[in-house]
């Protein structure tokens, strides 16, 4: 009995501008599908629910992780801090907050005019 390669490649991939890393050939990202598996999402659901990824690859991802979880936490860290950087930046903006205001007085509008 002859078995093909013993090891796959890791269908992650980190794009240089960026430093996203993502499924290989789709714009998930590693953040999504982790995020989703510690929010208690089966594998077969994340596949599911993300169509441009395989199950296979689903799987991949999640064995990497469970066995490099402290590189991989680390990394959704770090996107995490970033990601609260550029929240804080974006609505420190005068027009985020003139933005906001309005979509605000049209919500208390119409609920003013359903009531």
């Amino acid at each position: 009995m002859h078995l093909p390669a013993l090891s796959d490649p890791l269908p992650l991939v980190e794009s240089e501008d960026d430093r996203v890393i993502r499924v290989a050939g789709t714009r998930v990202t590693l953040d999504t599908l982790i995020g989703a598996f510690k929010r208690g999402a089966t594998p077969e659901e994340i596949a599911q629910d993300f169509s441009a990824v395989s199950l296979a690859d689903v799987y991949a991802v999640i064995t990497y992780y469970l066995r490099h979880r402290s590189e991989v936490n680390e990394y959704l860290e770090r996107r995490a801090s970033e990601h609260a950087e550029l929240r804080r930046e974006i609505e420190g903006r005068p027009e985020y907050q003139e933005f906001r205001e309005r979509l605000l007085a049209r919500v208390r509008s119409a609920r003013a005019g359903a009531a």
